[in-house]
Parts: structure tokens; sequence; C-alpha cells
């Protein structure tokens, strides 16, 4: 019995090491057999392309200076997005007015010269590497204590244990008012010497656990219970943050840490993304090439809000609302001033522009209207005529004043229709009469009501909700048939439903509601507007809003602008352009005749008409239209002068263009539109010498001209 019970280890070995084996050889086996004998050398293969070397994807160069500004000096508080579009920076001019957009858009009090936060910022980098680079083999900066340290900035007090026989050296660091960055009222965060060497890292309470500040504990390192125990009897403060670093969290009885710590810890490292915006990193990036190199490192966000609707001579007009979060103005005097430029483009969905405009809205106010509206919002509204089709709406305002820029960019689809049609509806926040409207052309002025609106469509239940919408296109016989049903959709569930028969609305094609907002409580809610003719459904539009229970949102004060009459040639002429464009030409000649008719002797005019003439060919009323603009005694404009040289040399009288051209010349300087229809016109006259000397004068301008190298190599050959 005695030699049986000393064997039996050995046997015991044995059996498990042949089980061991005859399951390794049975794993193979199987794999073998799953794979069909067709996968196993591409398993292998793909098993030994894993363990080959990656390849490491090419950095972006950058010089030492921002190389050290993106990962040491901002590596904690940039974004992603921020990240992300520096890197795709090409010069040092570029990196720098992004560093300086950058600190722009963490400034606290942008009417300061100093910037608080990037001040305070590098005081925490400078006292992180004095404090904590000398207790570790790196820069202070980082180090878990400097990270979190140049993240929340000082704590509120530190408790400090060191040079304890049972547990690691440690530290608790506290801090409170910290929930403007989305953390909990009062948190702890605990650094402690994990084994007893380096540095002193942040403590997790799920992933170290009570037993990794002990120096002697020996127990179950799960056992999250008696390690709290045993700390708890030697240092009751310590192990009261152990497990949960939120103060008032009940974890004893659970025996496990709390996962809301975990959390926190999560948060701390986000808590600076949280304070920006990076929408201008994007902003940037698009307009570092567009806006003046004093703009470009500062974009304003902003909201907008774009509707269509028919002015009362039946063209559709596009309205839109551009707000930008901040104004800013300059004091002069008594007065607060600024001035802002607005561009916009209308294009098609190919990229084709078919009209920009330029306006400006100068803004003066007294000391009373600037303290009235220091924090209210502001917003530019504005309206253009549009022929229907697809576009893209692109509009860049710059305050001229603190060159500051926002824009705006909206697809719109305009389709005309034959029978009825009704528009998307436009919600305000309040409404109110204007003398005199019948002759007005504003934007958001609907039924003789101006509407105000924001563009982020929240209401208050003090609000009367004002529904703007316009129905064309009825029949008398229709009209008496038919009503609007406004529903109210709270989340998913009908609210609240109105119906209106047509023949009460006395203001069509324009349709004005008006809803009391008293008893909707706060939610979200979709507002579906239904064109109803005979009880049965022809037309559905909708729209969506927000409405809060605070009773006052601050609002928008408004510039905009009153267009001229419905009957005024700006109409006909600015959709003349937009057929141009498009190609329409003979619908676009029809139109600027009848504007000039209204308008007669408009160079303006006169010049966009003259150019449909030249694309249709018709040469001689593009000559005799301009004639009267190219006399000695007028300057004409520089479109004027090259549209009339096109028109003489496409007839063949190359003198009188380029008698045209030189005006043109000597009152604007030289361009290589202009040097190169001159070499054209020489070259007609049969004057190849002075043809190629302009010629090669525009190339100094700009070399790259083929075309104009291959007039002058074929010159060359003769």
């Amino acid at each position: 019995m005695l030699n049986d019970s000393k064997e039996s280890p050995k046997r015991l070995i044995t059996i498990l090491s042949f089980l061991l084996s005859f399951l390794f050889l049975f794993l193979i086996f199987q794999d073998t057999v799953n794979s069909s004998g067709l996968g196993t050398i591409s398993s292998l293969q793909k098993n030994s392309s894993s363990l080959q070397p990656k390849k490491k994807e090419k950095k972006p160069h950058l010089p030492k200076k921002y190389e050290k500004w993106l990962n040491e000096e901002v590596v904690y508080i940039i974004t992603p997005a921020e990240r992300e579009i520096f890197l795709k920076l090409q010069t040092d001019r570029e990196r720098d007015l992004f560093i300086e957009a950058f600190w722009k858009h963490r400034d606290p009090i942008p009417e300061t010269e100093e910037n608080e936060f990037r001040t305070e910022h590098y005081k925490r980098i400078e006292y992180a590497n004095k404090r904590f680079g000398r207790e570790a083999a790196k820069p202070g900066w980082k180090t878990d204590r400097g990270r979190v340290y140049i993240i929340l900035g000082p704590p509120n007090f530190i408790e400090s244990y060191k040079f304890e026989r049972e547990i690691y050296d440690a530290e608790i660091w506290f801090y409170q008012g910290k929930t403007d960055l989305g953390l909990p009222p009062a948190f702890n965060l605990v650094f402690f010497q994990a084994g007893g060497m380096g540095e002193l890292r942040l403590y997790s309470p799920s992933n170290d656990g009570p037993q990794a500040l002990l120096t002697g504990f020996w127990g179950d390192q799960f056992d999250f219970f008696h390690a709290w125990e045993q700390l708890h009897f030697l240092y009751p403060k310590l192990a009261a943050v152990s497990l949960s670093l939120i103060p008032g969290e009940e974890t004893i009885s659970r025996n496990r840490p709390s996962m809301s710590s975990d959390l926190l810890l999560g948060q701390i490292n986000e808590t600076p993304r949280k304070l920006v915006d990076d929408k201008y990193a994007r902003r940037f990036i698009e307009f570092k090439d567009i806006v003046e190199v004093d703009y470009s490192a500062n974009y304003v966000n902003s909201d907008h809000l774009v509707k269509v609707f028919k002015n009362p001579a039946g063209i559709y007009m596009i309205h839109y609302s551009l707000e930008p979060k901040r104004l800013s103005v300059k004091q002069h005097d008594d007065r607060f001033i600024t001035s802002l430029k607005v561009n916009g483009t209308l294009s098609t969905l190919a990229g084709k522009i078919i009209y920009q405009f330029e306006k400006s809205y100068p803004v003066q106010m007294t000391e009373f209207q600037m303290k009235e509206r220091l924090n209210m919002p502001f917003a530019i509204y504005d309206v253009i005529p549009c022929v229907p089709g697809d576009y893209k709406l692109s509009v860049l305002v710059k305050n001229e004043g603190s060159k500051e820029f926002a824009n705006l960019e909206q697809t719109i689809s305009i389709r005309s229709q034959a029978g009825v049609e009704m528009s998307a509806p436009v919600l305000a926040f309040n409404s109110y009469p204007v003398e005199a409207a019948a002759d007005q052309v504003k934007a958001f002025l609907i039924s003789g009501y101006q509407l105000q609106i924001q563009a982020g469509r929240t209401f208050t239940p003090r609000d009367q909700l004002a529904v703007g919408l316009q129905i064309h296109g009825l029949t008398p016989a229709q009209r008496d048939r038919s009503s609007l049903r406004f529903q109210f959709f709270k989340e998913t569930k009908l609210f609240k439903e109105k119906v209106v028969p047509l023949s009460e609305i006395a203001t069509l094609p324009d349709v004005l509601e008006l809803f009391s907002l008293a008893d909707f409580p706060p939610a979200h809610y979709n507002l579906t507007v239904s064109l109803m003719i005979d009880g049965q459904t022809q037309i559905t539009a909708r729209e969506e809003f927000e409405l809060t229970g605070q009773h006052h949102l601050p609002r928008p004060w408004a510039l905009t602008r009153v267009l001229p009459s419905t009957d005024h040639p700006y109409y006909a002429y600015t959709l003349g352009i937009q057929l141009h464009r498009l190609g329409r030409l003979s619908e676009a000649q029809d139109l600027l005749e009848r504007a000039l008719a209204k308008a007669p002797g408009d160079e303006e005019l006169s010049k966009q008409l003259a150019q449909v003439y030249l694309d249709l060919g018709d040469f001689g009323k593009a000559a005799n239209l301009l004639e009267i603009f190219l006399q000695d005694n007028i300057t004409a404009s520089y479109e004027t002068y090259l549209t009339a040289g096109q028109a003489f040399y496409n007839l063949s009288e190359y003198q009188r263009a380029l008698n045209v051209l030189d005006k043109a010349i000597n009152h604007y300087g030289n361009n290589i539109n202009l040097l190169n229809m001159v070499g054209d016109c020489y070259l007609g006259l049969g004057k190849k010498a002075e043809a190629r000397a302009i010629w090669e004068k525009s190339l100094e301008l700009m070399a790259d001209q083929p075309e104009i190298r291959k007039k002058i190599q074929s010159l060359n050959k003769e």
C-alpha cells in the first residue's frame, strides 16, 4: 500500500500527459476536417502573415516646433478632428493660422487681449513638468498626474501617503465644481506607486482594487472585500476611495468596485473635447483658399434655415436666415459699429455657378442698443429670385471689423408643376403685420405678416406658433372643396389636430395659422400639413420642432433688406442671368429685353443682354447695344469693353475691336483675357509679329496657357 501511494502521482502525471497529447492531436485533426483540406494552407498563411511586421503608416513631416505643439503641448486637449485637419495642412503659414484659430475657439473672454485659457494651459504644463517630472524617468507632462493636472487643473486638496510600510506610496486628489465638464459634483482620483517602483500612476478600482495598494496582501487577488477590510483597518480614508472614487456610493455590500468610477476615468480624458465645437477645423481647411488670410482662423459656427415661396408675380424666391453664433463689434466714440459683407452663389448640383451676389450690411448701435442685444443672437435675412431646378446655395458672411466669417450651404429643389402645388411650411416664434406689405418683397414676409424665425426651431409654452405656407394652382371650384389639416405628433402619437376650410382663408395663396403652445407639454413634435380636396389628401408637407419647458429663450434680432416691388426690372435681370448660364438662351433674351425696356440705358442690363446675343451668334445686335458706352467721355466697365471687343472681333471689325480693347487696358491694366483677344485682332489684321509679341506678354502673366503656346508655335512655323 505504501509503494502504491508513492507511485500514484507519477501515474496521474502520465495519464494527464497522455490526455493532453490526445487533445492536442484531436484539435489539429478537427481543424483539418473543418477546413476540408482546402483551408489549411491558407489559414497557415493567414497566421504567418499576422506575424509579419506591419508596415508603419507614413506620417506627414512636421517641422519640429509644430511636432512639439501637436504631440506635446496640446496632445491632451486637441480633438481627433482638429488633429486630422492639422496634419493635412501643407505650409507653415497655414499651421500658424490654424494654431491661432485653435486657441481662439477656446478663449473664454474673446473681448480681452489675453487668451485666459491658453495662459492657464501653459501654466499647467510648466507645473506638471517641474512637479511630476522629478519622480519619473520622463517629462512631467507625460505622467498620469501630469496629464490629469493639465486637463483638470489643481485639485481642491491632496492627501498624501508616503513611506508607509503596509501600503505603497499613494495620493488622493479631491475635485469639486467640475460639473461644467460633465463630471460628478465631487470625486476623488487616486495615484499609487504600483509594486513600489516608478512613478505614481492613476488607480482604477476595477482594474487594480484595494489589494494593489497593499504591500502585504497574499489572499485571492479577486477578493476585493477582504483586501478592503485589511486596508480599512490600516488607512480608513484610503480604503474609502479604493472601491469607489465618487463620494457617497455604497459599494461595500456588493464586494465589488463601482463601475461609475471607470466611467469617470474615461470621462476625464474626454472633457477637453467637450469644451470646443471643432466644426471650425473643417471650415478652416475648406475655406483657407477662399477667404482672405486674416479671416481664415476666425470661423464662427452658425445655424441656418432655407425655404422657398413665390412672390406676388409668381417668381420663386429663396428665403434664408443665417444665424452666426456671435457678432463682434468695435466701439467708435459713442457708437458700436461693424460691417458685414455677404457673398453668395447659386450653383447646379454639377457645380456650375448660375448666379452670384454680394451685399453689405452696415451695423451701427448706440450703447443702449448694444446692452439690449448683448446676450441676443442675431440673424441675416435675405431673399433671392430663382428659376426652378436643383441647386446648391452657398452663402459666406464676413465681419469686416473682427475678421470673422460664417457660412451656409444647402441643397435646394424647386419644382414648377402644372396644377396644384403647396410649399413647405415655415415655423415662426412671432409674427406682426407690416404696413403696405402688398408692394414689399422681404424675407419671411407672408400674407402681410413678418415672420420672426429661429433656425433651431425651439419654442416655449409662451410662444404663439405661426405656421406660414403657400398654396398655388387651385381653381375656384377646388378651393371651395378644399381644406388644410394641421396635425401635431408628440413623438409618434397624434397630440392635436385642426382642420381649416380654404374658403375661410382670405389671404390665399398665402396661409398663416397661429397656434397657442400653452397646453403643449415639452417634447419633440412633428407637424404634418395636408392639403385635402373632397376629403382626400393631395399634398403633404412636414416640419419638426422642439418645445422646451423654459418660459423664455433669447431670440435673434435680424438684419434684412426690402427688395424692389415685383414689377422692378431687378427680377427679370436676375432670372435672365440664371437662364443664360443654364444655356436657356431664348428665355434669357426675352427676360433681359423686358428688363431693359423698363430701364433703358442701364449698362449692366445692356452688357448682360449683349452677352446673350453673342452666344446666340447675333454679333451685330451685341455691338449696337453697347455702342453708347464706348464713347471717349465714358468709362465703361471692364466686362462691357470685353463683350464689345468680342462682338467686333466676331464681325471681323478687328480695328474697332482693338480700339475698344485699348481703352480697357488703359483703364484696367493688362490681363490675359484682354491681351489674348488683342493678339487675335492683330492676327486678323495680318500683323503676326504684333500678335506674337502680345501673346508672349500674356504668357509672362500666366505660363500655363497651352492654346496660346500652340498659336505662337504655329506662327513660328510660317
